[in-house]
């Protein structure tokens, strides 16, 4: 398939198969060897003939149509995000950019300096981090003093356990989960990208905790979110981060903000006497 990725595609489709439950597409359970829906009973519910269904599977069907993909997701009951995934992993978007942009616009930069009461930073698809704020230097650390190839937010999750120590440990069990579904969307958007490849690998490598959910093959793309920071000079902020997309680019603008009036937002302002001055 043109764009497309066969293998995993077929992978993607068994995952989901085996994770829908008869009961939820209206089927009884009955006696079953496995776990989940039975071949026929997917492409019964997609409206395709079994022989097609057990080729996707396989690896070696034709390239599906958007139509099909669509029945698909309808019957194996798959989120926005799953599907947009499953029609990435098919070829039926646009091939993307053959690796993530990582030139900043310099009127996104001339924001960030703007922001002098606000932590804000800029990553690419892969979560590294391009450009920030002195507000973020202040509230995250100085990313200036990591080099290039450390400078990426999940890595440093995952393989530095001390980065874990300034996070919420309900916040860090999902964002572990969250972060790694993201990264395999990731991986699918941009399948030979050598940046991407080599970070998978550093993960899988360096990470049990990574391996396993990796394993898992869930696929969701981050969004905003409320986080809860310590910050070793103001304590604990319970903070909104809002994430904000640039399609073109395919890089996230990440702000961290505090409802008017609160200790938070009193504890951002209070933290300007510690951000760097150019």
């Amino acid at each position: 398939m043109e764009h497309g990725d066969r293998a995993e595609l077929a992978a993607f489709l068994r995952r989901w198969r085996a994770r829908v439950q008869p009961y939820e597409v209206g089927l009884e359970r009955g006696r079953r060897r496995t776990p989940g829906l039975r071949r026929q009973e997917v492409a019964n519910l997609a409206g395709m003939s079994v022989d097609y269904y057990v080729r996707l599977e396989q690896g070696r069907g034709p390239r599906p149509s958007r139509q099909m993909l669509t029945a698909l997701g309808r019957a194996l009951r798959l989120t926005d995000d799953e599907r947009s995934h499953l029609h990435y992993l098919a070829g039926e978007v646009p091939a993307p950019p053959p690796s993530p942009v990582r030139d900043v616009r310099p009127g996104l930069r001339h924001l960030l300096e703007r922001l002098d009461d606000t932590p804000a930073l800029v990553c690419d698809a892969k979560y590294d981090v391009l450009a920030w704020n002195p507000m973020a230097t202040a509230l995250l650390g100085d990313f200036s003093t990591m080099p290039d190839d450390e400078r990426n937010i999940v890595l440093r999750f995952f393989t530095r356990p001390q980065s874990r120590d300034r996070i919420d440990p309900g916040d860090a069990r999902r964002f572990a989960r969250e972060a790694v579904a993201d990264l395999r969307t990731v991986a699918a958007r941009y399948p030979r990208d050598p940046g991407v490849l080599s970070l998978i690998e550093r993960l899988l490598a360096g990470s049990d905790e990574f391996r396993a959910l990796w394993a898992e093959g869930d696929v969701r793309v981050q969004r905003s979110a409320r986080k809860r920071i310590r910050h070793p000079a103001v304590g604990w902020l319970d903070l909104h981060c809002e994430a904000l997309h640039d399609p073109v680019c395919d890089q996230w603008t990440v702000f961290y903000t505090a409802a008017p009036g609160s200790r938070e937002a009193e504890a951002l302002r209070s933290l300007r006497s510690l951000a760097p001055t150019s």
